[in-house]
């Protein structure tokens, strides 16, 4: 007779299994890793992959793309299977090394930003210069610098922890990192990247214990540059305006086309939605339906229950990324905490104003769905996001057995 038990004890989802805060399931020993993060990553990357496919599929017969059916989602794919490639690399690397190397890599991503607008190898789409060119690809250097803004202020918050009450050594240090993003960044111009860096940058400042008092001037003052940048251009200003008055006939046709088709995608949508691949905004009347709505299509083709879904495990993400933070904390991994609960931000914040835009509850803005939206420097830095929050799980987890990080 075969023993089951013994048969289960030799795979790692068979044993019994404790989580980042101590509680055991039913099997054996603690697991390595926390795999409800990895099951949640990977069902948003499977719908990402389906929806994109299902809303580019109409894009093949258009003449300001000249591509096959399935070229979107066969590019999508590579890059999923790239970012699941880097991010194994990535898992192995221990959180220490990103700690000593963290200031590099943040010269680095400024680097970057400054390197866009270089001839010849900065490139431009739509009157944006957001990408470098490598050959086939084009690299979006904003995402790269949300994934060593992390590394940055966590080190920051780490080694200044006595002078978090201080405004000299305290907040004009991420007064000017901040400032010198969002200033290469307003050049490309990003403001969406600009406002869900900054969000990472204060809220690990705050989590670190930056203080109300301090934090408050840093805010006010990104709340005025913001707006500034809004009011100063004229598009901006016009998008604004529109999204206060979608229905508005000449904003219908105008500034707040793509909201009104995706308000109207919802509401076709309803309780269960009409059928996966049978949307009708997606034939050429949302723009853009593959990356920035693709949660327009979501809501049309599989309805409330498809969208709440996608919302489910968004907020089980965030929410266990806080949890492996404040147990790092616990086990006084302040830096490794602080990583944690940094990619938790930048997901929910990058989530909730791509959900916000595409109800408009927010003006529109250039944002992807993180893992779901179809862009290649998306997919892979946000998996990437997700191995150092593995990586960290990890650690933790040989902390509780008593063994040494390694």
């Amino acid at each position: 007779m075969i023993d089951i038990s013994r048969f289960l004890s030799f795979l790692p989802f068979g044993r019994k299994q404790e989580d980042s805060l101590g509680r055991r399931s039913s099997f054996g020993t603690i697991a390595p890793i926390d795999y409800s993060v990895i099951a949640c990553g990977l069902a948003l990357l499977i719908i990402g992959l389906v929806m994109v496919y299902s809303a580019s599929i109409s894009l093949g017969d258009s003449p300001k793309y000249n591509t096959s059916e399935g070229y979107f989602a066969t590019r999508q794919a590579i890059f999923i299977l790239i970012g699941l490639f880097a991010s194994a690399v990535l898992f192995k690397v221990p959180i220490d090394t990103w700690y000593r190397f963290s200031y590099i890599l943040g010269v680095f991503g400024i680097l970057l930003l400054g390197a866009v607008f270089i001839p010849g190898l900065g490139v431009t789409v739509n009157g944006s210069v957001r990408w470098i060119g490598l050959g086939p690809i084009n690299v979006q250097v904003s995402e790269i610098v949300k994934y060593v803004s992390v590394l940055v202020i966590a080190r920051f918050v780490v080694n200044r922890q006595y002078y978090m009450h201080s405004y000299t050594r305290g907040l004009i240090p991420v007064m000017l990192y901040i400032g010198l993003v969002a200033g290469l960044l307003s050049l490309q111009p990003d403001l969406g990247a600009t406002v869900v860096i900054s969000a990472i940058v204060l809220g690990v400042a705050f989590l670190g214990g930056l203080r109300w008092r301090v934090i408050i001037p840093l805010a006010v003052a990104l709340g005025i540059a913001i707006i500034s940048s809004i009011v100063l251009s004229p598009w901006r200003t016009a998008r604004v305006f529109a999204y206060l008055n979608p229905w508005d006939i000449e904003n219908q046709l105008g500034k707040a086309y793509q909201l009104t088709h995706s308000l109207i995608a919802f509401g076709r949508g309803e309780l269960f939605g009409v059928g996966l691949g049978a949307s009708v905004e997606k034939m050429h009347y949302l723009p853009e339906a593959h990356t920035d709505f693709i949660l327009a299509v979501i809501g049309e083709e599989l309805g409330l229950v498809g969208f709440t879904l996608v919302l489910a495990l968004f907020y089980w993400l965030v929410r266990r990324s806080f949890e492996i933070g404040r147990q790092a904390v616990r086990l006084e991994s302040v830096f490794a905490g602080l990583v944690a609960q940094g990619v938790g931000l930048w997901i929910g914040v990058q989530a909730l104003i791509n959900i916000g835009v595409a109800l408009g509850l927010l003006p529109t803005k250039g944002l992807t769905l993180p893992l779901v939206s179809y862009g290649g420097s998306s997919i892979v830095i946000t998996l990437a996001a997700l191995a150092l929050l593995l990586r960290v799980d990890y650690e933790n987890r040989l902390l509780m057995r008593g063994k040494r990080k390694r």
